[in-house]
């Protein structure tokens, strides 16, 4: 495969907002609400990278740091904490409103669930997300990963009570096998991706991600970015996020922009295709962004990011490598960012954007210069302490 920057714009923007209600602000203020009542429930730092702002040559640079999201170290226990608590809230006949860490904690709600198990397909962090979840609950869980998966993250899933393995098999096999186990064995699938048919609990899962995008907005303090970055597998944080910012900015929306491994671009190839087909990447994924190697796009999430995203990026491995080395080496007067290969692809992208002289041409399309204030997010720490000091430390990866 040929390992470049690769950019298409999006010719079918949407100015009808109507849509984005499922996951704009409204939804959003409920999100959080139930979130914080879980008792390790605290917002996750919005830094602001001033120097390093002043060095890639622009305004502002914040990165929201979702490494220490509930002791998981990554953003995905906000979509897995959700739709557990909402597929129970139904089960159990609890208004969304009503939820709460304590009312799912209740012996009522016990006795009800008590029989149920949840099944997964993840890479890591979203796995980790239900694991933690039915662990605080006291609830089944069962987790699938794909061949290469590493073993860190396995037992980080293992350590949570879940039963855990990895298959061998590629992700979105992977997710396959997880929803042909809830059809042979009656588990519940909470995946966070969707398909026709199975939209339902992935979009409780995308709901879950706002909180975040809630949390930055309010740690703004009324500064508006002009660029949003977003990394995407599926698209499912990715079109929640640029949903929800959407919304909240409705006519005066950040020019958003959307980034993937160059092995697993489903996204990207989907907008450049633009032919109203949702376009997958088939066989082995072998880019460092374990997070991000996926594909096939998620419905829901393409139905955002085809509306309201203004760019589409694919990129090399080696741009999200760069993140990680910028963010946790910083410049004096900066904070530190541990961020792991997938969390480190958009401030790796925008780095890169902004030091490589042959990008101007994607500066002057994207419209970032001087000016611009651009808001990233960090998704995960070193989830995988060994690759990261591979990268980080030795430049070196299998993938490289």
């Amino acid at each position: 495969m040929n390992e470049t920057i690769k950019a298409v714009k999006n010719q079918h923007l949407s100015k009808d907002y109507s849509k984005d209600s499922i996951f704009g602000k409204a939804q959003a203020v409920l999100v959080k609400k139930y979130h914080e009542s879980f008792p390790t429930y605290h917002p996750t730092d919005l830094k602001k990278l001033d120097y390093l702002a002043e060095y890639l040559g622009i305004s502002a640079l914040y990165v929201k740091d979702e490494s220490t999201r509930f002791g998981l170290n990554a953003f995905k226990g906000l979509g897995g904490s959700y739709c557990i608590g909402k597929y129970i809230g139904e089960k159990c006949e609890i208004p969304a409103a009503e939820l709460t860490y304590d009312r799912l904690k209740s012996e009522k709600v016990r006795k009800n669930t008590q029989d149920l198990t949840f099944v997964t397909a993840t890479d890591g962090n979203h796995g980790r997300g239900i694991a933690w979840t039915a662990h605080e609950l006291g609830i089944k869980a069962v987790v699938y990963m794909p061949n290469g998966s590493a073993e860190e993250r396995l037992e980080n899933i293992q350590k949570l009570g879940a039963q855990a393995s990895i298959t061998d098999l590629n992700y979105d096999d992977t997710v396959r096998f997880a929803a042909q186990c809830e059809k042979e064995k009656g588990w519940v699938l909470v995946q966070d991706t969707a398909w026709e048919g199975y939209e339902k609990i992935p979009t409780w899962i995308m709901q879950g991600y706002t909180t975040m995008a809630l949390e930055a907005a309010e740690q703004l303090k009324g500064e508006k970015p002009t660029h949003i970055f977003l990394q995407a597998g599926v698209g499912a944080m990715s079109g929640a996020l640029t949903a929800f910012f959407a919304d909240y900015y409705q006519e005066d929306k950040p020019v958003i922009v959307i980034v993937e491994p160059n092995k697993a671009d489903c996204i990207y190839r989907t907008a450049e295709a633009d032919d109203g087909k949702l376009h997958v990447v088939a066989g082995d994924m072998n880019t460092i962004m374990a997070g991000l190697a996926c594909g096939e796009p998620c419905t829901v999430g393409w139905d955002m990011l085809g509306s309201y995203a203004d760019y589409f990026v694919s990129m090399p491995d080696y741009v999200a490598a760069k993140g990680m080395r910028v963010l946790g080496n910083p410049i004096t007067g900066d904070e530190k960012v541990i961020s792991g290969e997938s969390g480190a692809a958009t401030t790796g992208f925008v780095a890169e954007l902004m030091m490589n002289e042959s990008l101007e041409y994607l500066r002057k399309m994207i419209g970032i210069n001087k000016d611009s204030k651009v808001l990233c997010f960090s998704t995960e720490g070193d989830t995988d302490q060994k690759n990261y000091r591979d990268i980080v430390w030795d430049g070196t990866h299998p993938s490289f």
